[in-house]
């Protein structure tokens, strides 16, 4: 048996559902969304069995992306917690079929409070869909399934159309990467998108010398500072070079090798330095990898030193 062929066989079918979904959205889209952006409550999502699976997910990417969302089983909705739909929420409600039997039963109650109501199903004639406000249409002419009975194309495009939405939302509310960092304070993303150079600088106990200072005096502070550098300054503080490990190695393998030698005439000038502190932690990793360098300089407006951001940091911090 050729699995191999298996596999691509039900990628290709839902490909096609997808392809064929997409030239099926039509200007009721755009009323869904102005709905849901209009919305003084929540976006509560309903639905049951994999519809209810998909709903759960689409809660959680809407809620995720600006949209103030959360999932209602609508078994749990008939046994008290209908009171959880307010008078300012949206329903927007899945069922494939548009007759799912415990999504139906709640309808009358949300037209008695006169709660908006989206349907997703694959008939606009169906129970669900004269009910709504808007219909969002989910057919499709094939399930994955070699039965064709299993959703398996029904419940990607679904997903996909709920995707849809949340992006649309997203354009029209003009949501941006600093919105989504407020949501996602916690985990890689999070910290790709939240946290800053300041909050990652090593402020004290710097390993700073002055021009002039011999190579001997410099190797000492350098083992101290535990950084694998010297920063150089000059009379006014202000930074002018750098002795990095690398310096020192490629020195000592020089024949007029010196310790007496002065720390500016083998370190290099004009290191890679910042002045933005509030830049983010992940744009900084980019300028350390470009360039090559594991120590990236942050300055004051007057060239004098702020602070110094190890890469060894941002791997601990978990900045990718």
């Amino acid at each position: 048996m050729d699995f191999v062929k298996i596999a691509q066989d039900v990628l290709l079918v839902e490909a096609r559902e997808l392809e064929r979904g997409a030239k099926n959205i039509n200007a009721d889209i755009e009323k869904a969304v102005k709905l849901i952006a209009s919305c003084k409550g929540k976006l509560i999502i309903s639905g049951v069995g994999k519809s209810g699976l998909v709903g759960s997910k689409m809660a959680a990417t809407f809620a995720s992306t600006g949209t103030s969302s959360f999932f209602l089983h609508p078994t749990e909705a008939m046994h008290g917690d209908l009171g959880m739909i307010g008078k300012d929420d949206i329903v927007l409600g899945i069922s494939y079929s548009g007759e799912s039997e415990e999504l139906i039963k709640i309808l009358p109650h949300l037209k008695r409070f006169d709660i908006p109501l989206i349907a997703m199903a694959r008939d606009k004639n169906s129970t669900l869909a004269t009910y709504s406000d808007i219909f969002l249409d989910i057919s499709i002419d094939k399930e994955a399934c070699p039965l064709d009975i299993a959703p398996t194309s029904s419940t990607t495009l679904t997903m996909a159309l709920g995707d849809a939405l949340a992006v649309c939302l997203m354009k029209y509310n003009n949501f941006q990467k600093e919105d989504f960092a407020s949501f996602h304070p916690g985990g890689s993303l999070g910290k790709k998108l939240f946290i800053k150079v300041d909050d990652l600088l090593q402020k004290n106990n710097l390993p700073v010398v002055s021009c002039g200072t011999l190579l001997k005096d410099a190797v000492v502070i350098m083992s101290e500072g535990r950084v694998g550098s010297a920063i150089i300054v000059d009379k006014s503080n202000k930074v002018v070079g750098l002795l990095s490990d690398g310096d020192l190695r490629r020195y000592m393998m020089n024949k007029d090798f010196n310790l007496l030698t002065k720390v500016e005439e083998i370190g290099t000038l004009n290191p890679k330095s910042i002045k933005d502190k509030n830049m983010l932690a992940s744009d900084v990793l980019n300028i350390i990898e470009d360039n090559k360098i594991q120590l990236l300089l942050v300055l004051n407006d007057n060239e004098t030193l702020y602070g110094i951001l190890h890469i060894h940091k941002l791997i601990e911090a978990g900045i990718k």
